[in-house]
Formats: structure tokens, sequence, C-alpha cells
């Protein structure tokens, strides 16, 4: 299909008048911009690749384009213009990128971030495969919404040929109605990523999962029950090492809530306690 076929219903900033979409076929549309085939390799589109902070430090590669609209998203605004933005790499150059980041700032760490790096399955498992035989790499951490593998258990499976990969499953809402509000998506697709975190258990891949549940201004007391319950209810051990996190006030994240007509004051003046911690009194 030509790329203006494409983009002409193509889902942008979620606003109160966004169409539902099924974000198993966004990602299938999204993936006809984002990836090609070159000379027998896969690539796909980045940003950028430098090395951050978080993990400890980690060299990061940040990829184009992604499968939900969450209206609190800091990503680049190739998100949701994905046709715009970035740059077409192979695996081979994407692991040269990272290493080359990560030998300078000596880290032995990597990772794939910012959209949704599952989208492009070819072009991830080739890079995957590079990352297993470099010694160099100790970990390679990928952080996913969790759809794709959600809907597909064999994307998983394939992950298991891998002994570096470390799994961060995001999740977005504790309800189907919130995660369709807060994402753009049908809430039929709410339990894709919880599908994705039983899978991830039943291959014996190394996970934690991160919920955008501290913030009282984007999930309420009900809706963090309901996701706390449904955690619990796959495996109580989830709640121990749940990454929850609150709202930042990145430029793009202040953009994609006005953009769905939710202003938010910052600083945020209270969280709620931390669900591990609340679990950890009562142990």
């Amino acid at each position: 299909m030509h790329e203006n076929g494409l983009l002409r219903n193509y889902p942008r900033m979620v606003t109160p008048k966004t169409k539902k979409f099924d974000p198993v076929l966004l990602a299938k549309v999204t993936e006809k911009i984002i990836c090609r085939w070159k000379e027998g390799q896969c690539e796909r589109k980045y940003d950028d690749f430098y090395a951050t902070g978080v993990y400890g430090g980690i060299a990061t590669g940040y990829a184009v384009g992604c499968c939900l609209r969450c209206i609190f998203c800091w990503s680049y605004p190739s998100r949701d213009f994905p046709e715009s933005y970035g740059t077409y790499y192979s695996p081979v150059d994407v692991h040269e990128k990272l290493k080359n980041v990560a030998k300078k700032a000596n880290v032995r760490k990597c990772r794939l971030s910012s959209c949704e790096p599952t989208l492009c399955k070819d072009h991830l498992l080739a890079l995957l495969e590079l990352v297993e035989d470099d010694p160099w790499f100790k970990l390679f951490i990928l952080e996913t919404n969790g759809i794709l593998f959600g809907s597909d258990k064999d994307y998983v499976r394939q992950l298991t040929r891998f002994s570096k990969v470390y799994v961060r499953i995001s999740l977005k809402a504790g309800t189907p109605e919130q995660f369709s509000r807060k994402t753009g998506s049908i809430p039929e697709a709410f339990e894709l990523p919880f599908n994705a975190i039983k899978y991830l258990m039943e291959c014996e891949i190394p996970f934690h999962v991160a919920a955008m549940s501290l913030d009282p201004r984007i999930m309420d007391p009900e809706e963090r029950a309901a996701l706390v319950k449904k955690l619990a209810d796959i495996d109580i051990g989830i709640l121990l090492n749940l990454e929850e996190e609150i709202v930042d006030p990145y430029d793009m994240t202040i953009a994609r809530l006005r953009a769905a007509g939710i202003k938010l004051k910052w600083p945020i003046k209270k969280i709620y306690t931390p669900i591990r911690d609340l679990i950890a009194k009562k142990l």
C-alpha cells in the first residue's frame, strides 16, 4: 500500500474525538512505515543512540513507531509521525551504535526504549543474536508495552534462545475502560499485556512489570486496586517487584495530555504508597 494510503487514517495524539483503534492492526500498519528490507536485512527507524543513567548506566537505542497512543507518553514526536522522523538502521548498524555508545560510557548493558521496540520482529531478533554473541554486553533490557507479545506467544518463545534478555512490561491502566481512554486503543486489547506476562512466566524469561499507578492524578484508588488484584491473580510475586511510575512533565507529555483535554498540576503534591511497601509491611 502506498504510504499516503497508510497515513490517511493513521492515529496521532489522542483527543476526545479520536476513534478507537486495534493496536495489533496499528502495529502492522506502523511496521509498513518504519521497517524495510534491504540487502537481506530488516532495517527499522531509530531517533537516536546514547547512554543514560538508568539501570546503573545503559546504552540505549530510541526506536521510532508505536502501537499505542498513551496520553502520558514522553517519547519523541516520531511516535505520532513515524513517516517524518528517524533513520533506518540494520541490526548490524544498531549493534555497532550501541556498542560504541556503551564503550564510550564504559557500560556493559544495552536496551531499546522510547516507542515500541517489539515492532519489526525480524529486526529485533537479529539484533538480539548479535548482542548474544558479543562478550562486551552482559544484559539486554527490552522495554515493551506487551501488546505484540500478548498477541503472539510464539514471539515470546523465540526469546528463550537468548540468555541476556530481560523484559520490562509497561502497563498503562487497571481496567479496560481506562486502558482505552489512556491509550486510544479498543478496550478489548487491555488483556494483551497481561497475556504477555503469563507467556513470559511460562517461558521462564526474566522480567518485571512497571505501571503508571503511583500518580493519583492519572489513576484513582479503585482503578489501582483493580490493577493490583489482576496482577496478584497471576502471581503475587509480581507485586513485590512492581515498578510504579508517576507522570513526568516532559514537553511531549504535556502536549499529549493537553491534546486529550487533560491538565495536570506540577509539582505533584502527593503520591500513593508503593504497593510493594504495603505488602512488605504485612509480611
